[in-house]
């Protein structure tokens, strides 16, 4: 059974970064208990850039812990804990090839919808201090995906992630693929 095994929450931080100041809310931490959950998101959780992250479409981001296996075989100098791309939720049992845009699930009181795979940025780079790291990521052909909120409520670590319905859009791995030979 797909689980949530943590949560992840952060605020706008400015950091300095390769000689200039970046606002960015990547540096995730996870949170105890049930959160509340509405059509933008987590409570508590603020995105720094709404032109790439957040909103109606991306209200949540999820990873599946099972990629942070392959990140650290291949590059092991860097530390992965829960949330360590900046994903909101870290899952497990629910993978990229498994996943279609338009799957509907319900984890907890809320029913999310998968929307798209994140795009990598220059932010990933910032968090692990290594502008190598968005290159890194599109090798791996790990993203994760955005989920929107359908129906607000609790969720908490530990919740089972229940499929309700199977999209009929490509799977996430699909579009990856694409988006990996198209850069």
């Amino acid at each position: 059974m797909a689980k949530v095994l943590s949560i992840q929450i952060s605020q706008p931080t400015t950091v300095r970064y390769r000689g200039r100041l970046v606002t960015t809310s990547i540096f995730k931490k996870p949170v105890d208990g049930p959160v509340q959950v509405n059509k933008l998101g987590i409570l508590g959780d603020t995105q720094s850039d709404l032109m790439v992250h957040g909103g109606v479409n991306k209200a949540i981001y999820a990873y599946p812990f099972e990629s942070y296996q392959w990140w650290n075989k291949h590059y092991p100098q860097f530390e992965y804990n829960f949330g360590a791309f900046g994903e909101n939720l870290t899952i497990s049992g629910l993978l990229e090839n498994e996943i279609n845009i338009d799957d509907t699930f319900k984890i907890g009181t809320v029913t999310l919808k998968v929307t798209q795979p994140r795009s990598p940025c220059f932010k990933l780079g910032v968090k692990f201090n290594d502008p190598k790291m968005t290159s890194y990521f599109y090798k791996s052909k790990k993203f994760g995906f955005y989920l929107k909120v359908l129906e607000e409520g609790l969720i908490k670590p530990g919740d089972d992630i229940r499929l309700l319905s199977k999209g009929d859009g490509r799977s996430i791995a699909q579009i990856v693929e694409e988006q990996v030979a198209g850069s």
